[in-house]
């Protein structure tokens, strides 16, 4: 297994999983702004108040981005497989 094999499997590791986790942190920190903006303009300070919708929005997301994320770790996963005689030298 050559040098240039192991970096391009770790940076194709990293890009798969900013990609898959990407759409989550954002809808999380957006609805995280959108209710500490709230929190502030009401005076509300209550924790749960931030956390359980923020929990609910990436569930959604979640749920919502399942399929698509699926199809990429399988795509991977088939790559992997693809090389498997590299990984036993």
């Amino acid at each position: 297994m050559s040098q240039e094999f192991i970096l391009k499997l770790a940076r194709d590791t990293l890009q798969i999983t900013l990609m898959i986790s990407g759409p989550m942190l954002l809808v999380s920190l957006v609805v995280g702004i959108v209710i500490s903006i709230t929190q502030v303009v009401t005076s509300i300070q209550d924790m749960t108040l931030s956390f359980v919708p923020r929990v609910i929005a990436v569930f959604v997301t979640f749920l919502l981005a399942f399929s698509w994320a699926m199809k990429i770790l399988l795509a991977f996963t088939a790559q992997l497989y693809g090389h498997l005689e590299r990984f036993a030298r």
